[in-house]
């Protein structure tokens, strides 16, 4: 067995990140006002509300501007942006907001104390976390035992994935092994290696990665069975995939396919979808009525850049398979799939300029607000898809149809954490993160997914 060794899960990491950032924050508002002349902000338990309210903004604007992103977070030069932009935002909302939070100070120089001192604190924390937690001592060593066919798509993944989460080795568990892998990146070991690695690497999990059980060879079978036994971690491809990536890997589902696919009870939860349909219909109506003051824009900006029709409708495929007329700004040209359906694609020709300002900014979706009031579509959910193109995929992505078993949506968890679908690889990417959302569906994760379109809004990654 290996030695014990400290490492945080993406969970704990993220847990981390929170309960820190705020502790950071508020001892250099403590330590600011016992040596300066700063009283604006002070930590007494009759003003437990002040500390609230800022602990609040503090997460919501971290969770909008990407500081708990762990690719990022793992860089402070990718961070540093999101710092600003939260701390900015948050003091911003803070001054502005009345009764729970302390009255402006006659000293206009205390705000500037009051901002600094977040500041500094996020970025001396942060500057902590890069150089002490995202560090090699810190790292998940994992051995991996798996087919040759996989190895290269699974490193990929978790490296992507999780930079704490390191791939030490590789074991062949193909019976019938034709050469050795050529894979540079990590090593292969032979079966009556395991335990030798497990303790010389300071292995602290196993994972398999088998298209097949009946594949593993009995020498490594009896092998993990006695590790489990003195309880060492072992855990399935799939199930660390689906943890680390939030997206199902259908590449990987077999004939036992019902084993990943225990869909969510919130599908079939009448209060969930209740509160769900009236969410649905407030936001539409508000969506409307600000899309309502974006039209004489709009229109302006149509006649000069379109020079066509304002609004494009077109089929697509909701819920059990029902065929609706999705309602978009129009932000092609005139006859631009003349010659048949064609994908969508970054830098596409048929895009004119202005439709490209609309894609970016969104403001090209605003109409469907009226599909989501009629109850066509919901405000999160897979996006919905062209019949010609649904009928494609399905042939050639295993369970691409499962992701009609609920509306199709404004904004949804693939929308929020992959580009574009393009091409066939994009589409299953995507099919990934709808049935992850599927499967997880909550009030939650709905939070979760409006959040990160705010964050897409702002960094304006729309296509």
């Amino acid at each position: 067995m290996s030695k014990s060794s400290i490492h945080f899960n993406i969970s704990e990491r993220k847990i981390l990140l929170r309960i820190f950032d705020v502790l950071s924050i508020l001892l250099v508002l403590y330590l600011v006002s016992n040596f300066f002349e700063f009283d604006y902000f002070t930590l007494t338990k009759e003003k437990w509300a002040w500390v609230f309210v800022l602990i609040l903004y503090v997460s919501i604007f971290g969770t909008v501007f990407e500081l708990y992103d762990l690719q990022k977070s793992s860089k402070i030069e990718s961070i540093s942006t999101g710092i600003v932009l939260t701390v900015s935002t948050t003091v911003l909302f803070y001054l502005l907001t009345p009764f729970f939070t302390p009255v402006l100070p006659d000293n206009r120089l205390q705000i500037l104390f009051f901002y600094f001192a977040i500041l500094i604190a996020l970025f001396l924390w942060r500057l902590a976390y890069v150089s002490f937690i995202v560090s090699p001592r810190f790292y998940k060593k994992v051995l991996l035992i798996g087919e040759t066919s996989n190895i290269e798509t699974i490193v990929d993944t978790f490296k992507s994935s999780d930079p704490n989460y390191k791939i030490i080795g590789f074991v062949n568990c193909e019976m019938d092994k034709i050469e050795a892998v050529k894979f540079n990146a990590i090593k292969e070991y032979s079966p009556k290696q395991i335990r030798e690695v497990i303790k010389k690497e300071n292995i602290s999990e196993i994972v398999v990665a088998s298209y097949k059980s009946e594949n593993i060879t009995s020498e490594i079978y009896y092998t993990l069975i006695k590790l489990l036994e003195e309880g060492f971690p072992i855990n399935e491809y799939t199930q660390v995939y689906e943890e680390m990536a939030q997206r199902v890997p259908v590449q990987f589902v077999g004939k036992d396919f019902y084993k990943y696919f225990p869909f969510s009870r919130s599908n079939q939860n009448k209060l969930y979808l209740f509160f769900h349909r009236v969410f649905d219909v407030i936001i539409s109506i508000v969506g409307i009525l600000i899309g309502a003051l974006f039209l004489p824009i709009i229109i302006l900006g149509n006649i000069i850049g379109n020079r066509g029709s304002l609004f494009y409708s077109q089929d697509r495929i909701g819920k059990n398979g029902k065929v609706f007329r999705i309602i978009k700004y129009r932000t092609m040209i005139k006859n631009a799939e003349k010659s048949g359906a064609v994908w969508a694609k970054k830098g596409d020709v048929r895009i004119t300029p202005f439709g490209k300002f609309l894609r970016h900014s969104r403001l090209d979706e605003i109409p469907q607000f009226i599909n989501i009031l009629k109850g066509d579509m919901s405000l999160i959910g897979p996006r919905p898809e062209r019949p010609f193109f649904v009928k494609e995929l399905s042939q050639m992505l295993p369970f691409y149809e499962t992701r009609h078993i609920v509306k199709p949506g404004l904004t949804g968890w693939a929308q929020v954490n992959t580009r574009y679908a393009a091409s066939i690889d994009d589409s299953l990417l995507k099919l990934q993160y709808d049935l992850y959302y599927i499967k997880h569906r909550s009030f939650f994760l709905d939070m979760n997914v409006m959040i990160k379109t705010l964050s897409t809004i702002i960094f304006f990654r729309g296509q």
